[in-house]
């Protein structure tokens, strides 16, 4: 087993996105939850994973202490086995959907900060806006609403009448 869990990797991933150690950012999700709604996702996310991941520590330690050298289950502890090596399986996967929960949060973050870097994108965009580069319909007035398309009963063709 490696020894960083995926609560150290979201954790690492969170710091590393937002600058700042957890402890300030966890602070901040909850003092200020407008300011930064990714943020405030990201440590809710966190805190789910933060007990999946005891979950896991449980699971696997249930595991290692029946299955320790020189130790013979007994016939009924056999379900218990399975049960816990299930359960653990189960929170591994959970904790890996955490993970790539956060992952998604801290691109969409870096996504939102790209799309607003200051005047320049500004200008791009208004750029492509007047060069007719943007779509629209041809003939098309921007103020005037576009008249929907009426959609019939399809017509059969002649050759498959009966």
């Amino acid at each position: 087993m490696p020894d960083t869990t995926a609560l150290d990797q979201a954790t690492s991933m969170i710091e590393k996105a937002w600058g700042q150690p957890i402890e300030v950012l966890e602070v901040l999700a909850v003092r200020r939850p407008c300011d930064d709604p990714l943020l405030r996702s990201a440590m809710h996310i966190r805190t789910a994973l933060a007990i999946t991941d005891n979950a896991v520590s449980v699971h696997q330690d249930r595991l290692h202490a029946m299955t320790r050298p020189g130790y013979v289950p007994t016939f009924y502890e056999l379900d218990r086995l399975s049960s816990s090596a299930a359960d653990l399986r189960a929170a591994l996967a959970e904790s890996g959907a955490y993970v790539q929960a956060i992952r998604r949060v801290v691109e969409a973050r870096e996504a939102a900060s790209t799309s607003d870097r200051g005047p320049a994108a500004n200008l791009s965009r208004a750029a492509v806006a007047r060069s007719g580069l943007a779509s629209h319909a041809p003939g098309h007035v921007p103020d005037q609403p576009v008249s929907a398309a009426v959609v019939g009963p399809s017509v059969p063709s002649a050759g498959l009448r009966r």
